[in-house]
């Protein structure tokens, strides 16, 4: 009887170190998203992109913005209304500033990862940023209906785009982009990395250019 037990014991205590080392194994897989640090002692190295990230402005830029963005969100719409052109206008046309975009579709914004598909299937034809555009001027109507009307009207090869669209081609490229923000420590949208330096929400032009101005002195 008591060598049953044990047996039975013994069983137990394997399952639930199995358990721990599978749970554990999750857990690592997690952490080890392909990201590099957000801060360091030289914030000038700091990235956190992949090289087919879609950009605006001077590759090799001193400055480097990466806003992770909804396209459903207000917010982040205010920040293209109000702030981005301004932002191109004295940082990106001048090559010191290099803007990145990525996606983060909040869950509660149905349209949101679909949208942020479009915007990919766009690219290919290049046309990211037209659509982009696009869908912020029209938040409104972001349904997979108009997101195939506004690419007609972009002058898009509709059938590429939307056999694309259709098969969610873009949509693990899409998700990624959210557990690498995820990753960096990002929990709404707008949220923007400035060299390392974390900002969020649809802050005015003087946020950011204080911020910009300060990364241009550092890496000097």
């Amino acid at each position: 009887m008591k060598d049953n037990l044990f047996i039975v014991a013994a069983i137990i205590l394997a399952g639930i170190i199995i358990s721990g080392a599978i749970i554990y194994k999750g857990d690592d897989n997690i952490n080890n998203i392909n990201t590099v640090p957000i801060a360091g002692n030289d914030n000038n190295n700091f990235r956190l992109m992949e090289d087919d990230d879609v950009f605006k402005g001077n590759p090799d830029a001193p400055v480097i913005i990466v806003e992770f963005s909804d396209f459903q969100c207000p917010f982040c719409a205010t920040f293209y209304q109000n702030t981005l052109s301004q932002i191109e206008e004295n940082y990106i046309k001048t090559g010191k500033v290099k803007f990145i975009f990525r996606d983060f579709p909040l869950s509660g914004h149905l349209n949101a990862q679909k949208a942020a598909e479009a915007a990919e299937c766009a690219d290919e034809q290049g046309k990211f940023w037209e659509m982009h555009n696009m869908i912020f001027d029209n938040q409104g109507a972001i349904g997979v209906v108009d997101l195939k009307q506004n690419a007609k009207s972009l002058g898009i090869d509709i059938t590429a785009f939307n056999n694309c669209l259709d098969s969610g081609k873009y949509a693990d490229e899409v998700i990624k982009d959210m557990n690498d923000g995820i990753a960096a420590g990002v929990k709404g949208t707008p949220t923007f990395f400035i060299n390392g330096e974390k900002l969020v929400g649809a802050q005015p032009f003087s946020v950011f250019e204080q911020i910009i101005e300060k990364k241009l002195l550092e890496v000097k």
